[in-house]
């Protein structure tokens, strides 16, 4: 339950989520875990690549098992599909197809070229989005725009083979096929029952965006995941789906049990005003050797049935018996030419365990409409601060992607090299690959994937930012994510955590420590609860991953460490997991800093621990004295003042360097994130904490009485005390933290308008070249798309933005200014005579981040790099694609368009500073900044204070489904269109900022300046000043009671942040602490 002023209130989502943890009910077992792509699943097409589903003699995936096999080959290790839920294990999906009786293929998947067919690696060639989804999938809304003429897949191909690297890709937005608005926009709707998490609704609508009537097959699936042709499973379990009568039909899983898939009569489109009734189509999710291998099918009704039913109209190719593992339910409007224009298609239907085939329309819309509410209240609350409408919905969207990318990993190592009895032997090659020394790995769980189509596998630093938004709404599955890979079926038995799916042995930066921590404080904060427990399991694995870096990845046992490409694919001269073709070897500013960072990220929870358990004390002296040395180290390698290391005084900056040995060292001189990464190294201590941990506190003193030659020429400085008698450990003193900041903050370098660049901007004019046995190896600032195939060549770090490692440059911040306070300003951005304190400084950064996907004042958002459609279009403009990088220059969104998994990052900064946040271009001073912002908003919503508080608004229209009314076309939720009538609404639970302003002060029995909910919404479960209040429904004076108080606490909440806003305390001492810092 979120926490506000000390008060606690459960929503109806939160009261699913405590059901979920306290195991009463299984919320999570149905979810949208179908992948988006598990054809050819991974991203290189070298030789040596572990991929699920290929099974080739030379691991080249791409071509093994292409996009156009996917429809008649049966998969290995999971199943695909558009707006996809399964059961938690995978077995039985549920999925939707399309066909616009233009296309060659029935639309069953999302397109997108294979790794070797884009001219800038594999990418998703759709028009969709995730606009809703709660923790719990009680609620799942997906937009996906689907182009009334023929799909563009010879063209996409083409065209993007015709184009070279230094080309933009090629979108299917560019193709010209939603000219003239002819493509439908179907709204595809998932809901649970209110007591039931097994009670699955669904509930499809497409509109017709065109000019003139079309036609429109709408085939929702229902199908098991093939596990019987692999010979590990007993014949006789294997699930089937019958039909049982008109429109419904029985599953059955040896697992799952018994459910029926319920279909309801659709409203018809043409002039007859006859209902639509679906045609119940079966066949086996069996591969189709026939088509594909020229071999022998063991039964005709194989898994592209489907496609060859509706498309090519082979009636012989589905199942006249009905039945299969396999169902459909086709859908078609056609009639009198199709859906007119500006109306829609519905279709419903639910998977439920109840043996009843009547589907009360009233009902169910009734229930959709009750779900989405209560998501309504679950997420306002969240972040109750008044903000912009534009940064809400893109929160709101930021954390809905991050549950649609919630998918259901499947691998087992043994099964996949050694095959499978029922299946020909693999080919030798495959037990030479290089994730042979992994052969402990078995992988069946919900994992949050980096993006729903790009990267459907799991990237373990990926996974680490992920946690930190999750934790915000659901801390239980963040807390999941960091627990699992650091279990013994995921981590290998030396202590490597995994990194990837195609290499599992690479290394990824040490984050998981700094994820964990922060997790636990995020819960600690907004929830009320902290899990010890939790805290010291993962610590306690970590020790292990800790101690391989160390044996690992310091060769020398010097404390400077190498560690290989570390998540920043391209960002130097060579390829960084490789051999250097000069010899030596690459001694790294960022591996080293970053082992520095996982030093006090581990000290810090040993801190956290130490206050319960005393014994942790000892732990937290072995890791800030193992920080000591590896701060030491980035200056001093052997201990000659003089000598060359990994700064550079001259430049004032951090460089990779190449050691043959001794003193032969030599700096690359490249200016990037490899030198901000030091930066992260930051943490506090606080006196008090200190003086409860005297065993620690002793061993602090002594070390800084008999070290004093380490303490003195430190960077930490750890013998000088900042505000707050604090001390800061930090691998920068003062004087470099200035140098480096200057250089950061720079326009001309790294700073951008939207956020900071992973290449210095210097390096546009003054490239970094080196020769070496023939070869010419160079740097220079691209901000776009990278030039080369390097790592795939779908990423650049030699200048986009990555919103993951600006994050950690705020916190640094937030670090860094815990300590120095007002004392330390410095000029943002460089050269502009505007001077701020560190505070304002991660402040100005969070807000340029925002920029990225936030209106301007032209109604823009960069990330759309000028599209008119995507911009202005009533129906684009307010749907967003996360995309997994931007444009250093412009902030146009790059790489995958669904990386709600670093890029979902947003939420949290909006969540913190979007209150503040001002227009883009806005000018801003470190003085006028927040005042151009709150003049606006507080004289903008006093001019609208008559705003009637109505349980629900005036103006909008509310059209009840029932069976002899069957069009929802009028309703509001579903008209996506209607947007004049909402412009004067706020917000679902506060009203207009007036409402929020002028609450009461205090709690009392009057009611005046609550605000009520959303209509419909339950009373939840309230708890403040020793009341627990656990909520049985709706209606009644007492639990409306409830609710007002509630709200009343909410509303004095927000009235009070707002006050110490004005005050411009923008970065409190105690709050920047509470989440950061191992507190008192």
């Amino acid at each position: 339950m979120v926490v506000h002023a000390q008060f606690e209130y459960l929503t109806q989502e939160e009261k699913r989520l405590k059901e979920d943890r306290d195991h009463t009910k299984y919320w999570k077992r149905w979810g949208p875990y179908v992948a988006e792509r598990q054809w050819a699943t991974g991203k290189f097409s070298s030789s040596d690549t572990l991929l699920r589903e290929d099974y080739s003699s030379d691991g080249d995936a791409w071509s093994h098992f292409p996009h156009e096999h996917a429809r008649s080959r049966a998969y290995r290790w999971g199943e695909d599909g558009i707006a996809g839920v399964s059961d938690n294990h995978g077995f039985q999906n549920i999925a939707f197809a399309f066909w616009n009786e233009e296309d060659e293929y029935l639309k069953e998947r999302l397109f997108g070229l294979a790794n070797p067919q884009g001219n800038h690696g594999e990418s998703l060639k759709e028009a969709h989005f995730h606009v809703d989804n709660t923790p719990t999938h009680s609620y799942m809304k997906f937009l996906y725009k689907y182009p009334q003429s023929k799909f563009p897949y010879e063209d996409l191909v083409k065209e993007n083979a015709r184009r070279t690297k230094q080309d933009k890709e090629y979108q299917i937005i560019d193709t010209g096929v939603f000219e003239d608005d002819k493509y439908w926009d179907i709204v595809i709707e998932t809901a649970k029952e209110e007591d039931d998490p097994e009670e699955l609704l669904f509930r499809v609508t497409a509109w017709n965006r065109g000019p003139a009537p079309a036609p429109l097959h709408i085939v929702p699936h229902v199908w098991f995941r093939n596990t019987w042709a692999w010979g590990r499973e007993d014949v006789n379990k294997k699930p089937s789906i019958s039909m049982v009568a008109d429109g419904m039909a029985k599953t059955k899983h040896h697992s799952l049990g018994e459910r029926y898939m319920l279909m309801s009569p659709s409203p018809g489109v043409g002039s007859s005003g006859r209902d639509v009734e679906p045609e119940m189509i079966f066949a086996e999710n069996d591969t189709n050797f026939e088509l594909l291998y020229d071999g022998t099918n063991a039964q005709p009704y194989v898994k592209d049935a489907f496609h060859r039913r509706i498309v090519n109209d082979e009636k012989k190719a589905v199942n006249p018996a009905k039945t299969g593992t396999k169902c459909a339910a086709w859908f078609s409007f056609n009639e009198d030419g199709g859906v007119e224009p500006g109306e829609c298609a519905v279709v419903r239907f639910r998977l439920t365990k109840k043996n009843d085939n009547f589907l009360d329309e009233e009902l169910f819309d009734d229930i959709m409409d009750q779900r989405k509410a209560e998501a309504d209240d679950f997420y306002y609350r969240i972040s109750p601060l008044p903000m912009s409408d534009d940064l809400r919905n893109i929160q709101r969207q930021a954390f809905s992607g991050m549950m649609w990318c919630k998918q259901h990993y499947y691998f087992v190592w043994d099964e996949w090299a050694n095959g499978d009895p029922a299946q020909p032997p693999p080919p030798s090659s495959r037990k030479a690959i290089r994730n042979m020394h992994w052969k402990h790995l078995h992988a069946d769980d919900i994992l949050s994937m980096p993006d729903s189509w790009e990267y459907p596998f799991f990237a373990a630093w990926d996974t680490a930012f992920h946690c930190i938004v999750l934790a915000m709404i659901d801390p239980d599955f963040a807390k999941k994510q960091l627990d699992l890979f650091t279990r013994e079926w995921y981590l290998h038995p030396n202590g490597q955590i995994p990194a990837y799916e195609w290499n599992f042995g690479d290394v990824n930066p040490p984050v998981h420590a700094w994820a964990t921590f922060r997790v636990f404080k995020i819960e600690r904060k907004l929830y009320g609860r902290q899990d010890i427990d939790f805290l010291e399991r993962v610590f306690q694995k970590l020790l292990l991953n800790f101690t391989w870096w160390v044996n690992r990845k310091d060769m020398d046992g010097k404390n400077v460490f190498e560690g290989g490409f570390l998540g920043l694919d391209n960002i130097g001269l060579f390829n960084r997991s490789e051999p250097l073709p000069t010899g030596g070897v690459l001694e790294q500013a960022d591996s080293t800093g970053w082992m520095a960072f996982y030093c006090l990220c581990m000290l810090n929870i040993a801190l956290e621990l130490a206050k319960y358990r005393r014994t942790y004390e000892d732990i937290a002296s072995k890791f800030f004295e193992h920080f000591i040395f590896i701060s030491d180290a980035m200056t001093f390698r052997i201990g000659q003042k003089d000598e060359k290391s990994l700064w550079s005084e001259e430049d004032g900056f951090y460089y990779d360097a190449i050691s043959w040995g001794g003193p032969w060292i030599q700096q690359l001189p490249v200016r990037s994130l490899v030198g901000l990464i030091p930066l992260f190294a930051t943490l506090t201590l606080e006196p008090e904490l200190l003086n409860k941990l005297p065993s620690f506190k002793k061993r602090v003193d002594w070390f800084m009485k008999n070290k004093c030659d380490l303490a003195e020429r430190n960077m930490a400085s750890i013998r000088k005390r900042g505000k707050g008698d604090r001390i800061l450990l930090s691998i920068v003193s003062r004087d470099r933290l200035e140098k480096i900041l200057k250089r950061m903050l720079d326009e001309d370098e790294f700073l951008s308008p939207y956020g900071v660049r992973s290449l210095s901007k210097y390096h546009k004019d003054n490239p970094v070249s080196m020769d070496s046995n023939g070869q010419t190896f160079a740097v220079s600032y691209i901000p776009g798309d990278s030039d080369s195939g390097l790592f795939g060549g779908n990423s650049n770090w030699r200048g986009p933005i990555w919103i993951c490692v600006n994050f950690l440059l705020i916190e640094s911040l937030q670090r860094f200014f815990l300590f120095y306070g007002h004392n330390l300003q410095v000029e943002c951005p460089t050269g502009s005579g505007d001077f701020m304190h560190l505070g304002h400084v991660s402040e100005e950064l969070q807000h340029r981040l925002q920029h990225l996907m936030a209106r301007d004042d032209e109604d823009r958002r960069a990330i759309n790099a000028g599209s008119d459609l995507l911009d202005f279009d009533p129906h684009w403009k307010d749907n967003l694609w996360f995309y997994e990088f931007f444009d250093g220059d412009t902030g146009r969104g790059l790489g995958a368009t669904h990386q709600c998994g670093w890029t979902g990052l947003i939420a949290r900064l909006i969540h913190d500073t979007g209150v503040s946040c001002r227009l883009p271009h806005t000018p801003r001073t470190p003085t006028g900044g927040m005042s151009h912002y709150f003049d606006d908003i507080f004289h903008r919503h006093e001019r609208r204070s008559s705003i009637p508080k109505t349980p629900r608004l005036e103006g909008i229209p509310r059209i009840r489904r029932s069976s002899t009314n069957r069009s929802i076309g009028r309703r509001s939720d579903f008209d996506i269109s209607d947007h004049d009538k909402l412009e004067d609404y706020k917000s679902p639970i506060m009203g207009s900022f007036a409402d929020v302003r002028d609450a009461p002060a205090a709690h009392g029995s009057s009611n005046a300046g609550a605000t009520p909910g959303p209509s419909g919404l339950h009373a939840g479960n309230a708890r403040g000043r020793g009341l627990s209040v656990e909520t049985g429904g709706s209606g009644g004076g007492y639990f409306d009671q409830v609710r007002r108080d509630a709200d009343e606490h909410l509303n004095r909440y927000v009235t009070e942040q707002l006050e110490h806003l004005r005050q411009e305390n923008i970065v409190g001492d105690q709050e920047a602490m509470s989440e950061i810092e191992a507190s008192p």
